[in-house]
């Protein structure tokens, strides 16, 4: 099952994608892909889905997911990526957030913030929560998976690693978090570890990954992250990037306004993005 959020910003309502591509309305049945309808997904898996309004046109969508408390990601998750940045593999994942005011649809453009010079890159795997989870062990983690998207980590790495502090204020600029367009149950998945993704930028191929290179998959964030605080329905890991992002191409390679992004994950959808500048 493939769930979205279509509609204007801030208003959007719940859908589902059918069999022939197209949207289907679910606010008849659920007010929003957030909390209880998270935790209790097996009621959708019994809706006729043909009888579901259809929606005309060609909205736009936003996060495939609402009602997010946290916007967890891990850096450093692919070895060659880690080499790239010149930097080693972490010994235990390394966590950092981004501001949950930095969601947006997967389409929304990438607002490059006022003087930056150095917007980055990242496609990452998505995983959002659908059962609380704390304490859980890495046999039980995936239960407690409502499902897997596709993210655009974008990044600005003079903020994230030239200025003072943490990473998070290179992380949680507005539009650097652009998720979806669904989010992919994970009977439609498969194995997580084994999935193909991709990013162009002006349609030239930079990263060409797969999540196979993890240093540490699914299962195990799931369960180190619980170790820490309890993942709540909604929450989203943001797994980390395979190489090619522009920091690690030498010279460095950065966005600009009127570039356009796109990326993808096999099975779960595209992205495609055009670049501005803030005001």
């Amino acid at each position: 099952m493939k769930l979205l959020r279509y509609g204007p910003r801030g208003a959007e309502k719940p859908g589902l994608l059918d069999s022939g591509g197209g949207i289907r309305d679910l606010s008849g049945i659920v007010g929003d892909i957030a909390g209880e309808t998270l935790t209790n997904l097996d009621v959708l898996f019994t809706i006729d889905v043909e009888s579901l309004p259809m929606v005309e046109g060609n909205p736009r969508l936003g996060a495939c997911v609402s009602g997010t408390g946290k916007f967890l990601c891990i850096g450093l998750n692919y070895a060659d990526h880690a080499e790239e940045s010149g930097m080693e593999v972490p010994p235990e994942p390394v966590l950092f957030m981004k501001a949950t005011s930095s969601i947006c649809g997967p389409d929304d453009p990438i607002i490059i913030p006022r003087g930056s010079v150095k917007t980055d890159w990242e496609v990452e795997l998505g995983v959002v929560i659908g059962k609380a989870a704390k304490y859980v062990t890495e046999g039980e983690a995936l239960k407690h998976v409502a499902g897997y998207c596709v993210i655009n980590d974008v990044s600005e790495r003079e903020y994230q690693l030239e200025r003072q502090g943490q990473w998070d204020k290179g992380k949680s600029c507005d539009n650097f978090g652009q998720i979806g367009p669904w989010l992919v149950t994970p009977d439609e998945v498969g194995d997580p570890q084994n999935l193909s993704m991709w990013l162009e930028v002006n349609g030239e191929r930079l990263q060409d990954g797969s999540t196979a290179t993890m240093v540490y998959g699914v299962a195990h964030l799931v369960s180190y992250l619980s170790q820490f605080f309890t993942l709540h329905p909604g929450d989203v890991i943001s797994t980390g990037t395979p190489p090619g992002v522009g920091l690690g191409f030498k010279p460095p390679r950065y966005l600009k306004a009127g570039d356009v992004v796109e990326l993808g994950i096999e099975g779960l959808g595209t992205q495609k993005q055009v670049c501005v500048a803030d005001t």
